[in-house]
């Protein structure tokens, strides 16, 4: 017998996904917490991505969800264990999609959304890392019973830079809230600014420009976040022009989103919202976004 067993423990090792855990070694999380684990989402057109989740106590057809999104080191899982405790405290489901370097590579696969290849051509938009929210939203409300019609989406760093983004290029998303928390910098809603630093030679046309900045975006801000000696802060010309930190940078972003807002006559869906004290952490950004979701 104990021959099978360890037969049937190899076997499932070699079908293991990088990143995921076996279904004979479940991810730490779910070893606490019944309600916390991981699956691998393969319902749409990109690779398959590993999912970490964290349920509240209770789920019914009006809980929340929440999208998480990871940092440069692409660490959902420990994203996923850092909003354990506001979830269940919140009553919302927390969905943490973890993007490998290996099928997103660099900040062109990820943050940035994939829009493009190395070469600049054109990736079909089924492909970009932004077109995986929408479907892993519809896969979530089928796996875990909630019938909510709209999603919150929260990211800091890296993940602060996909939010964002992803409210510019994603028109149609079924957005409740979007919260982009420290991000280290930014695509400026302008399209005579050349991309990354700017929506020029973007897919993003003026109908959509008029409907992301009309979008519930909560630029949240670190007042600590001011280090400008962090090796993972972009100092390129183009970045050092929205300001020396990610603090100053975050505040340039919002008043060019309020100034193309108003040169439109557009309603501002945006807020701005700072946190005293905090730097660059997550985990200290996390309980002031949990606040913003909760109160939506």
């Amino acid at each position: 017998m104990r021959g099978w067993i360890l037969a049937i423990a190899a076997a499932a090792s070699l079908f293991a996904v990088p990143g995921t855990a076996s279904p004979l070694q479940p991810d730490r999380a779910a070893t606490r917490n019944p309600a916390s684990g991981s699956f691998v989402f393969t319902a749409w057109e990109g690779p398959g991505l590993p999912v970490y989740y964290q349920l509240p106590d209770q789920v019914t057809a009006d809980t929340p969800v929440l999208f998480v999104m990871h940092g440069v080191n692409r660490d959902a899982d420990r994203y996923r264990d850092e909003w354990a405790l506001l979830a269940r405290r919140h009553g919302f489901i927390a969905i943490a999609p973890q993007f490998g370097t290996a099928d997103f590579p660099g900040s062109l696969g990820y943050n940035t959304g994939y829009f493009t290849a190395e070469d600049g051509a054109p990736r079909p938009p089924g492909r970009w890392s932004f077109a995986a929210i929408e479907p892993l939203f519809d896969e979530a409300r089928q796996r875990f019973g909630t019938k909510v019609q709209r999603y919150s989406i929260y990211g800091h760093s890296a993940g602060a830079q996909f939010v964002h983004r992803y409210v510019l290029f994603m028109a149609e998303a079924r957005i409740e809230k979007a919260i982009a928390a420290n991000a280290g910098w930014y695509t400026m809603p302008d399209r005579s600014i050349a991309f990354p630093y700017g929506l020029g030679a973007t897919p993003v046309e003026e109908a959509a420009l008029a409907a992301a900045l009309g979008k519930p975006l909560t630029v949240l801000l670190g007042t600590a976040d001011t280090d400008r000696a962090d090796p993972d802060l972009r100092k390129t010309p183009e970045a050092d022009a929205q300001g020396p930190h990610r603090y100053a940078r975050g505040q340039a972003f919002f008043a060019q989103g309020e100034a193309a807002a108003a040169a439109r006559g557009l309603r501002f869906g945006w807020t701005m919202q700072r946190v005293p004290g905090i730097a660059h952490s997550n985990a200290g950004m996390a309980e002031a976004a949990a606040a913003l979701i909760a109160a939506r």
